[in-house]
Formats: structure tokens, C-alpha cells, sequence
């Protein structure tokens, strides 16, 4: 998708974005001027009568990423993404208190600890969390001054993770998961009958393995998606590039053994 550019007239009045060829046209005329590199804007040299069209702002918060889009008539003109600082700002302030407790074990001037006598103020919200609003709230603004917008909606989505897993979920069962009792180890034993996933074999040694490997950025940590297995599958598996699931699927290993 490309993004419209957006256009001004003399007055600075928002009108309604025009294709970068347009825009091209306008500014080797003469007709138009850049007004702004990012996002790049660009303001005619005379007054012109906005049209009655106007625009809708869709957000997509995120907590790395937030989404925003310009629509007329349900089509997307322009787009972008705001990456939020949130994880850089934790570590900037982690970084100031260690600095601060480190000052009152030197000896130098002493340093009086201040956490207790700090008030928080109504609405307060965390560093990182109030500067993804702020960030937010300050491209809202600035598409409204330019772009003619009409209406703005945002997407809120909560999502019961458990609730998708267990739809009879409820009350204090929230809190007991499915290793309430277990160990993770033990729990996988009693899942899986203390036998192979793969060969069925008991009264071996069994190893504790994922699934798909948390190397490939594909394996969850849940016990759901973990097995046990002997040891002798594990020394076949390629595991920086190959689940379970495609060695169980390539080799085709037998209860037999190899």
C-alpha cells in the first residue's frame, strides 16, 4: 500500500489527501510547496473549498506496536506504525535506581531514601505505559490538524485465553491450573502414562522435551505443548530447525527402535 500525501491549502486548512503522482504534479508546477517531510504534507498556494468527503482514524493499540489508518470510504489511504519505547524506558529506570542505591553505599554524601513520601496522583499510570498514551494521543492530534477527520474508533480486544481452552472455566479454577498439586515433571509422567510419546516403551529413562523448539520462536513453555520421550529420539533431532512433530513425521520411528 502506498500513503496518500497529505495536502493543506494557504490557510492551512486540511483537505483531502491526493496520490503521490498528484502531489508530484502539483509540486513541479509551482502549485504547492512541501510543508512537511514526515508524514510528508504538502500546502497549496491558494485557498481552496474543502470537499464535503470527510475521513475515519482506526487505531490498533498494541503494547510494542499501535496501528493507525486513515479510511474514506472503507479504503485504507494511509497507514502507519508507532513502535512504543516501553521495554527502553523500564530499563532506564532500572538503570537510575541501581545508580541511586549504589550512591548510599559509597562514601560520599549521603543519599536519604525517598520511596516512602512519594504520592501518586489520581489516574497515575506506569512510565512506559503512560508514554504509549501520550504517544498515541500525540499523532491523533497531529493528523487531526492534517487530515479532515469525522470520526475516530479504536479496537478493544480482551481475550480469556483459558476460557478458549476451557470453556467451563470459572471462579477460583483461574487460579488452579492444571498443575495444581504436580510438579511440571511429575505432571507430565502422569499425563503420559510414564510411557514414550513416540514408542509407547516404559520402564525406560524419559526425557522432558518441547514440542516445537523455543528456538524457533514457535514453542510455548505451557505444559500442553510438551512430551516425555527417550533418549534416544533426542539424539536424532535436529533442534534448532525441526519440531517433534516433523521428526516423529520424517523418520518414522517404529516401537521396535531404530
Amino acid at each position: 500500500m502506498c500513503n496518500y500525501v497529505f495536502v493543506l491549502d494557504t490557510n492551512q486548512k486540511p483537505l483531502n489527501p491526493c496520490r503521490p503522482v498528484t502531489a508530484r504534479k502539483l509540486l513541479t508546477a509551482g502549485k504547492a510547496a512541501v510543508y512537511r517531510r514526515y508524514p510528508f504534507t504538502i500546502i497549496l498556494k491558494k485557498s481552496v473549498e474543502a470537499s464535503g468527503q470527510r475521513m475515519e482514524l482506526k487505531i490498533d493499540p498494541g503494547s510494542k506496536i499501535t496501528g493507525l489508518a486513515l479510511l474514506i470510504d472503507g479504503r485504507v489511504v494511509w497507514g502507519a506504525e508507532l513502535e512504543h519505547r516501553g521495554d527502553r524506558i523500564k530499563s532506564a529506570l532500572d538503570s537510575r535506581r541501581a545508580v541511586r542505591r549504589n550512591r548510599r553505599n559509597r562514601k560520599t554524601r549521603y543519599r536519604k531514601a525517598r520511596f516512602k513520601n512519594r504520592r501518586r496522583r489520581e489516574g497515575w499510570l506506569a512510565p512506559s505505559l503512560q508514554h504509549r498514551v501520550e504517544t498515541t494521543m500525540t499523532w491523533v492530534r497531529r493528523l487531526l490538524k492534517l487530515a479532515p477527520i469525522g470520526s475516530l474508533s479504536q479496537e478493544l480486544v480482551r481475550f480469556d485465553t483459558q476460557k478458549m481452552q476451557n470453556p467451563e472455566i470459572s471462579g477460583t479454577l483461574y487460579q488452579q491450573g492444571e498443575l495444581m498439586g504436580y510438579e511440571v515433571r511429575e505432571y507430565l509422567l502422569e499425563k503420559w502414562g510414564r510411557q514414550c510419546a513416540y514408542c509407547g516403551a516404559n520402564s525406560v529413562k524419559l526425557e522432558v522435551e518441547h514440542i516445537v523448539p523455543k528456538s524457533a520462536r514457535q514453542g510455548a513453555k505451557a505444559p500442553r505443548d510438551t512430551i516425555t520421550f527417550r533418549l534416544r529420539y533426542k539424539l536424532l533431532i535436529d533442534k534448532p530447525s525441526l519440531s517433534l512433530r516433523l521428526f516423529w513425521r520424517e523418520n518414522r520411528i517404529c516401537a521396535s527402535g531404530f
